[in-house]
């Protein structure tokens, strides 16, 4: 069975269909799915589907709407965290690419999560786009939260310091494009700290690039990861799974 350790079920491309998506998903192998909450509205249509036991909700401000953070977030994301249904701090982290808020203000939000995740003993999904050197500095800061590099497309570095502070690192659909130049980043990560994702219904894997991404699509994923590490596809799906129950908790089952 497959976890899709970073889907964002509860978007809006999905509201026509969510419940056929979820469907697709049990009957192609996925046994979890962990819905991401990277806003207030996010995480609590998460929570609405973490009824179902095999799904799991995460809660948290993702960087581009840093600047909506007050200290009303931060009693709203304690409160979350708290339930047993949010296995994870965020989407959250640093975007340098698209500065939707400001780049202060990104560090200041980021860093105040990762303290409230190490609060909660849970872990921190991080989002990091031309933002490394940055992101590296804040994980050193907050050595007691366990973090997991989400859609990694990041440069060697990053990687390299995530991985030595005891870090996971979760690979999408990307993996399977032609411009994907990121192997090594694959082959360096520990087998016991490596997770698979969709990230829909964003960056759908190959042959379904262009369309709508859903959690029934995360195998592509783990047999390209079996290519790259030279393993059978079945072997992919329990590893992944294994490392997705032990860093999300015994929520996230895969069967």
């Amino acid at each position: 069975m497959l976890v899709d350790s970073h889907c964002h079920l509860a978007d809006a491309a999905y509201a026509a269909d969510r419940d056929e998506v979820a469907a697709r998903a049990w009957a192609a192998g996925v046994g979890h799915i962990v819905v991401i909450g990277e806003s207030p509205a996010a995480a609590e249509q998460a929570l609405m589907l973490a009824a179902d036991p095999r799904c799991s909700a995460t809660a948290g401000v993702h960087p581009h709407i840093a600047s909506e953070w007050t200290t009303e977030s931060a009693s709203w994301l304690s409160e979350r965290l708290a339930d047993s249904r949010v296995v994870a701090a965020g989407e959250m982290g640093l975007d340098y690419h698209y500065d939707h808020s400001p780049r202060d203000v990104q560090r200041s939000v980021f860093d105040e999560q990762l303290d409230l995740a190490a609060r909660a003993a849970k872990p921190a999904v991080i989002h990091a786009r031309e933002a490394d050197d940055d992101v590296v500095a804040a994980l050193r800061a907050h050595p007691r939260t366990v973090c997991i590099l989400h859609s990694f497309s990041s440069g060697l570095p990053l990687l390299r310091a995530g991985v030595a502070l005891g870090h996971y690192v979760s690979f999408s659909g990307m993996i399977t494009f032609r411009s994907w130049q990121l192997d090594d980043a694959i082959r360096e990560t520990p087998r016991d700290r490596l997770l698979i994702e969709t990230d829909g219904p964003y960056l759908a894997p190959v042959p379904h690039r262009g369309k709508r991404n859903e959690p029934s699509f995360v195998g592509r994923v783990s047999e390209r990861i079996g290519v790259v590490l030279g393993m059978a596809g079945d072997e992919v799906a329990a590893l992944t799974s294994a490392n997705a129950q032990r860093v999300f908790g015994s929520r996230v089952r895969a069967a």
